[in-house]
């Protein structure tokens, strides 16, 4: 699901479909940049805190619960302590990290598979970086 909220408030998209479509939490599978993790690691969890990510805060109010798994895509610091975190993490990605982004969006994909059918073990174990 793509949703048609902003990021910052992707709780409303992400919640609403999961009420519809009677989704539990722990079937919600979230991917999401982080800032915190360099270029194109990968960290998968099966629950945890929002880290300051105000998109994943807006899930977690809209869901009730931090008990839903995620795939944090690693998008490394703002190149400067005064650059926008916005801009940042909008913008196109430094040619020199293209190449990590492209095979860090292949794993996650190959994460995302395992965990749909219920391996999220395995695609911790295998892909978190």
């Amino acid at each position: 699901m793509k949703p048609q909220t902003m990021m910052n408030n992707s709780g409303v998209s992400v919640g609403e479909c999961a009420s519809f479509y009677k989704i539990p939490p722990q079937n919600v599978i979230v991917i999401f940049d982080d800032i915190s993790l360099e270029p194109g690691k990968l960290r998968i969890k099966r629950k945890g805190s929002a880290g300051g990510h105000n998109g994943i805060k807006s899930i977690i109010a809209h869901l009730g619960t931090e008990e839903f798994p995620r795939i944090k895509l690693g998008v490394g610091k703002k190149p400067h302590p005064d650059y926008d975190l916005a801009d940042w993490v909008l913008s196109n990605f430094p040619k020199k990290d293209i190449p990590l982004m492209r095979e860090a969006m292949d794993n996650a994909l190959g994460a995302l598979e395992m965990m749909i059918k219920g391996d999220t073990e395995g695609a911790m174990s295998k892909y978190n970086s």
